[in-house]
C-alpha cells in the first residue's frame, strides 16, 4: 500500500493528466460559484481567486475531473484570498450542486475575527535617517498598534518609504528587514521593517540623443534640473511631460545610467523623436458667448535654424467675433516659460451692445519665476474703431503694461485642487502720442478644493479699475468693461451687463468686479452635476454698483480636452426673470 502522501501526488498527477482528455459529460455550459458571508474587498479578492478557468468549459461541454480538481482546492484559495485582509481562521465548506445539466460551486464563508497587529516597529538607517519626508512616511505608516492585518496597507506603506526615498536621491534604499510575524491562535501580528537608505545620488551629465533638428541649447531649457542636483525620479518625468507638452516631439525617453554612476553622480540619457515641426489644424466648436466657431492654424515650431523659433497663424471666423492673428516667438535659455513674442491682431466683434474692430500689435517678455509664476512686460500698440449705443469712437495708443501669475493645479485637464491668479497693470498718456490718459489694474483668481462625498467647491473673482482724465465716451470698447456671459454672469447674454444711457443702452463702465461659487458633485469618472451662484456688474462709481445675480444647474462631462460644461441659469432679483442655457468647453483656469 502506498503512503498517503505518495497517494495524494498520484491523484493530483491523475487529476493533472485529465485536464487536457475532453469529457463528454453536460451538453450544457453553465458553471457558476456563488459566495456567501463576504462583502467588500475581501469578497472581490475571493471572488478573483475563485473564478472559472477559461477551457474548463468548451463547445457546450464541462471538463468534469478538471472542475472536480477545482472544487477540491476552493477551500484553500478562499483561505489564502482572505489572508491578505487580516482573516487567518474563517470557516469554509464548499457544497457542489448539479440540476438540469448546471453546475454549482456554493461556497459558505463565517470570517470569524480578523488579526490585529500589536506591535508596528519601522526603523530608518543610513545618510538618509535624518529627512524629516522620511520620517513623515514613517509617523504616518498606514498600520498602526490595534488595527486589522491589511496586507494591501502594508505593501502601501513600505512603497511610500521606498518612493519618497529613491525622489530624495537615495537609489540603493531598500529593506534590509521586512517581515510580519502571526500568531493565528493570538489573532495577533508583528510588523518588522528596518529600511537602509544608503547613500545620495546626484545628477550626473546629460546627454542628449536623437531631434537633430534642435540645438542642445534650446533641449536643456526643457529640463528641471541641472548637473549636481539631488537626483529624483519626479524631477525626470516633470522633463520628459515639458518635451512632450512642446509638441516638437513623438517621444520622449529618460534613461538614468545608474550603472556608470561615478562619485554617486547618475548620467541621464535623453532618447527623442522629433515630430514634423509644420503643422495644419482645423476646428469647429460653439459656446453660447461667441455661437458657432469655425477656425484654421497653421504652426510651424522650428522656423530659424535649430533654435526652436516658432511661428503661427490663427483664423478665426464666429457667429459674433471674427479674428485673425500672427505670432512669432523666441524661445529664452533658461526654461521653457522664458520667452519674447511678437503678435498681430485683426478683430472684430458684433455684438447687441457694441460693435467693435481693432489692430493691435505687440511685443513682449516673458520670465519664469518658478512654481508656477510668470512675469510679463509688455508694449501694445492699437487702433480701434467701436460703435457703442449710438456713439462712434475712434482711438489710437500705445500701452505699455506688467502681467504677474501664478497656476498651481494637481492637473490643467481635469484638475481636482489647486488655484489660479493674475493681476495686470496697463496705462498709457497722452506723452505717448496716445489720444487719452489712462490707468488700469486688472485682477482675478480660482480657487477650487475636494469636499468629502466626491464633492468639490470652485469659487471665481474678477476685478478691474480704470482711472483716467477723459470721459467714458472716449474708450473704445476693449478698455471698457461689461459683465455677463458664460464665464461671467450666468444667465445673462454675454457682455450684456453694464452703466447704461438714458436711453437704457448698455454703454459699459470704468470698473468691474464679478464673482462665483460652484459646487459639482462627481457621478462618474466622466459625468458630474453642478450647482452654482453668480454675481457681479461694471460700474462708473463704487458709490452706485448694481450687481445682476444668476443661479442654476450645470451638466458636466468629462473629455481628454477638459470638461463639457451646460449650464441652466435663471436670472435672480430682478421683475421679469428669465432663464439662460449656457455651454462652454474645457476647465475656466
Amino acid at each position: 500500500m502506498l503512503p498517503i502522501h505518495r497517494s495524494k501526488a498520484v491523484l493530483r498527477v491523475i487529476a493533472i493528466f485529465f485536464l487536457i482528455i475532453p469529457s463528454y459529460l453536460m451538453a450544457d455550459d453553465s458553471v457558476e460559484v456563488l459566495i456567501h458571508g463576504l462583502e467588500g474587498d475581501v469578497l472581490a479578492n475571493v471572488e478573483s481567486a475563485l473564478s472559472v478557468p477559461e477551457g474548463m468549459v468548451r463547445e457546450g461541454r464541462v471538463n468534469e475531473p478538471w472542475l472536480d480538481y477545482f472544487r477540491d482546492s476552493a477551500e484553500e484559495k478562499v483561505r489564502k484570498a482572505m489572508e491578505p485582509y487580516g482573516y487567518y481562521n474563517p470557516g469554509v465548506s464548499v457544497i457542489p450542486e448539479r440540476a438540469d445539466g448546471r453546475y454549482s460551486l456554493i461556497i459558505r464563508v463565517l470570517p470569524g475575527k480578523p488579526v490585529r497587529i500589536t506591535e508596528a516597529k519601522v526603523s530608518i538607517s543610513g545618510p538618509g535617517a535624518g529627512e524629516k519626508s522620511l520620517a513623515d512616511i514613517v509617523s504616518g505608516f498606514p498600520l498602526r498598534k490595534g488595527d486589522i492585518l491589511l496586507h494591501p496597507k502594508y505593501e502601501e506603506g513600505k512603497g511610500l518609504l521606498k518612493a519618497g526615498a529613491q525622489n530624495l536621491g537615495y537609489l540603493d534604499a531598500d529593506f534590509s528587514v521586512s517581515r510580519i510575524l502571526v500568531s493565528k491562535e493570538e489573532l495577533s501580528a508583528r510588523i518588522e521593517l528596518a529600511f537602509e537608505t544608503g547613500p545620495r545620488y546626484r545628477f550626473g551629465p546629460i546627454r542628449f540623443v536623437g531631434a537633430p533638428e534642435y540645438s542642445e541649447k534650446f533641449l536643456r531649457r526643457h529640463l528641471t534640473f541641472r548637473k549636481g542636483d539631488v537626483f529624483s525620479q519626479s524631477k525626470l518625468g516633470e522633463t520628459q511631460l515639458h518635451l512632450l507638452n512642446s509638441g516638437r516631439f513623438n517621444s520622449a525617453l529618460m534613461t538614468p545610467e545608474k550603472d556608470k554612476a561615478e562619485d554617486f553622480l547618475v548620467p541621464v540619457l535623453m532618447t527623442l523623436k522629433a515630430a514634423p515641426p509644420k503643422r495644419f489644424r482645423a476646428g469647429i466648436g460653439y459656446s453660447t458667448d461667441t455661437g458657432g466657431r469655425l477656425s484654421a492654424k497653421y504652426t510651424d515650431l522650428n522656423v530659424y535654424g535649430d533654435s526652436g523659433h516658432e511661428f503661427s497663424g490663427t483664423l478665426t471666423l464666429s457667429e459674433r467675433m471674427q479674428g485673425l492673428g500672427v505670432g512669432y516667438i523666441i524661445p529664452g535659455a533658461k526654461d521653457i516659460d522664458n520667452l519674447t513674442a511678437f503678435r498681430l491682431n485683426f478683430q472684430r466683434e458684433e455684438l447687441d451692445t457694441y460693435d467693435n474692430r481693432l489692430i493691435s500689435f505687440e511685443a513682449s517678455r516673458t520670465r519664469s519665476f518658478r512654481k508656477g509664476r510668470l512675469g510679463t512686460v509688455y508694449a501694445k500698440v492699437q487702433h480701434e474703431e467701436s460703435t457703442i449705443a449710438p456713439e462712434n469712437v475712434s482711438s489710437f495708443f500705445l500701452m505699455p503694461g506688467l502681467r504677474f501669475s501664478q497656476l498651481i493645479y494637481d492637473d490643467l485637464v481635469r484638475p481636482t485642487k489647486g488655484f489660479r491668479y493674475a493681476v495686470e497693470v496697463k496705462g498709457t498718456s497722452k506723452y505717448l502720442n496716445s489720444d487719452m490718459n489712462l490707468l488700469q489694474v486688472l485682477a482675478q483668481g480660482n480657487l477650487l478644493f475636494p469636499l468629502p462625498g466626491k464633492l468639490s467647491i470652485l469659487t471665481r473673482v474678477q476685478t478691474a479699475v480704470s482711472l483716467q482724465d477723459e470721459p467714458l465716451r472716449e474708450l473704445p470698447a476693449s478698455l471698457r468693461f461689461f459683465a455677463g456671459g458664460d464665464r461671467s454672469v450666468r444667465g445673462y447674454k454675454y457682455q450684456s451687463l453694464g452703466p447704461e444711457d438714458k436711453s437704457g443702452e448698455v454703454t459699459g463702465g470704468k470698473h468691474l468686479l464679478t464673482g462665483s461659487i460652484e459646487i459639482e458633485r462627481a457621478l462618474s469618472n466622466e459625468w458630474g452635476i453642478a450647482v452654482f451662484y453668480d454675481a457681479g456688474n461694471s460700474f462708473n462709481s463704487f458709490s452706485d454698483i448694481t450687481f445682476f445675480q444668476g443661479a442654476g444647474l450645470g451638466l458636466r462631462y468629462n473629455t481628454v480636452i477638459g470638461a463639457l460644461r451646460l449650464d441652466f441659469a435663471r436670472q435672480i432679483g430682478v421683475d421679469d426673470p428669465k432663464f439662460r442655457i449656457h455651454f462652454s468647453a474645457g476647465f475656466q483656469l
